[in-house]
């Protein structure tokens, strides 16, 4: 099962306040433990909304709002991707990950949709096409 780990952004991540060298080490660290263990697809580390846009989508219609956004707990610091067996082992790992916010913090863990959870939405030509951008997708990774 592929899950979505988002953490969720704080006053002091949003104010732009990096982190302690000791709490950069900390996260390697579990990073090079999830990687070692297979988990690990892939993460990173946002900047501030206040360096971001936001469009809303009204029918044909966007609008560009720039950042910052106001409501903290709304919003995403960092994220990983990652491959596990359950979500009671997404959740094992979490309980593992130093604290990433300089105060009191959460990270949500979301699956992913698999293609065969929309149904038969899908129809075959459906899936070939998402096949194919996997294929693309992987060749792309590799050449980077």
């Amino acid at each position: 099962m592929k899950v979505m780990v988002i953490v969720k952004a704080t006053p002091s991540s949003e104010a732009g306040i990096m982190p302690s060298t000791e709490l950069m080490e900390a996260m390697g660290k579990f990073n090079e433990e999830l990687v070692d263990a297979g988990i690990m697809l892939s993460g990173d580390g946002l900047q501030p909304s206040s360096k971001a846009v936001r469009v809303h989508f009204s029918g044909n219609n966007r609008t560009v709002t720039d950042g910052p956004f106001l409501e903290t707990k709304e919003l995403i610091a960092g994220f990983w991707m990652w491959q596990v067996k359950s979500m009671e082992e997404a959740i094992e790992w979490v309980k593992r990950c130093p604290n990433p916010m300089l105060e009191d913090s959460d990270i949500d863990i979301r699956p992913v949709y698999e293609l065969e959870d929309f149904g038969e939405v899908v129809t075959p030509e459906i899936a070939e096409q998402e096949k194919k951008l996997r294929e693309k997708l992987e060749k792309q990774s590799q050449a980077y």
